[in-house]
């Protein structure tokens, strides 16, 4: 029987990429994003079966009602993989804009929970699912200007680690993926569309990619069943904390 994967945030980055990749590995796809236009262009890409479902993560009835929406057969969702997030801003704890920091906190905390909610219950009915939540180098290790940012990914960090406790009774993995400097659409988001500060973050090294991502998460969905990568950092070879790198 064809697995069933679930992503949030497949519309771009990580998330397209690791689509991309478990197609070819002959998983059927729920695509989760915002943007319908990428999300249907993604679709076109793939040879598998794959649904789409439209909504914001930070909106609780968004998510409820979307895999409400689900015929019976796509809800047996064998893996979760919360991607979906966002960085605004990049400030001391001062001068920071409150609005960032909900958009942060709402995307990248609450909208974790959210998709798990509506998830989780179908895979304990089941006994069985993997879910993997996309932390940050910067939610194990905080740097100057990022409390905030690092606040929520240590939280994605902290609930991994609860949630596989709490659906251990169940067989349910729970994974954590914390990825370094990634080259995507992260750094132009994070300053708000200036090109120019965004390419700056990844002059000088070689970042990581999306498919560098992908890659680590197909090994950890098609690991042996008894075998859980419960927590696995990922950098490139440049960087060697949060905020050093080696630079040329």
């Amino acid at each position: 029987m064809e697995k069933i994967a679930c992503i949030t945030g497949a519309s771009s980055g990580i998330g397209r990429e690791t689509a991309l990749v478990l197609a070819k590995n002959g998983y059927k796809l729920i695509l989760c994003g915002r943007r319908n236009d990428r999300l249907e262009s993604l679709q076109k890409e793939i040879s598998v079966d794959s649904t789409i479902l439209i909504f914001d993560v930070r909106d609780l009835d968004q998510v409820q009602s979307s895999f409400a929406s689900l015929s019976e057969d796509w809800k047996n969702i064998d893996v979760l993989i919360n991607n979906a997030g966002n960085a605004h801003g990049l400030s001391p704890i001062q001068d920071g804009d409150v609005a960032d920091w909900d958009a942060m906190i709402h995307g990248n905390v609450n909208g974790l929970l959210y998709v798990s909610k509506s998830v989780i219950p179908l895979m304990i009915a089941r006994k069985s699912g993997h879910i993997i939540n996309i932390s940050s180098i910067a939610g194990k290790q905080i740097y100057a200007n990022g409390a905030v940012y690092c606040a929520s990914k240590a939280a994605v960090e902290v609930l991994s680690q609860g949630m596989r406790i709490d659906l251990n009774p169940f067989g349910i993995k729970v994974s954590n993926l914390a990825p370094g400097a990634v080259n995507t659409e992260f750094s132009a988001v994070r300053f708000k569309g200036d090109v120019d500060k965004a390419d700056a973050v990844y002059k000088g090294f070689e970042p990581l990619v999306a498919k560098d991502v992908a890659e680590v998460l197909r090994y950890m969905v098609m690991a042996p069943a008894h075998v859980n990568l419960s927590d696995v950092t990922l950098l490139p070879t440049a960087q060697a904390s949060a905020n050093l790198i080696n630079r040329i």
